[in-house]
């Protein structure tokens, strides 16, 4: 699926930007990118750039990107690939997603 909203992918790639630019100050051993994954998934990112971030960190650096729907070519140059199933969530009893918490 596709998202056609051009806002939204500006605003993708302004916090893919933001991620670059941390990863490579040197100020962190870990960065966590949270639903980055979904964002290629919705067609906001390309999975081009998430493959070169993987490239280019500096060995030192842990890189967690979280999100469904990872594609071949993602799982192939990550180095650790995790896959999570739900058991119980709060949504199947009515709870809708907490600001702070889910997103």
């Amino acid at each position: 699926p596709g998202v056609d909203n051009i806002e939204h992918r500006l605003k993708a790639e302004d916090a893919l930007d933001f991620a670059v630019s941390a990863m490579n100050s040197g100020k962190y051993d870990l960065i966590v990118l949270d639903e980055i994954i979904g964002a290629v998934d919705f067609g906001l990112l390309s999975q081009d750039s998430l493959t070169s971030l993987i490239a280019d960190r500096p060995r030192d650096l842990e890189l967690i990107m979280t999100g469904r729907g990872a594609s071949s070519g993602l799982i192939d140059a990550a180095d650790e690939v995790t896959e999570m199933r739900c058991v119980k969530h709060p949504f199947e009893k009515g709870i809708m997603a907490r600001v702070g918490i889910d997103y």
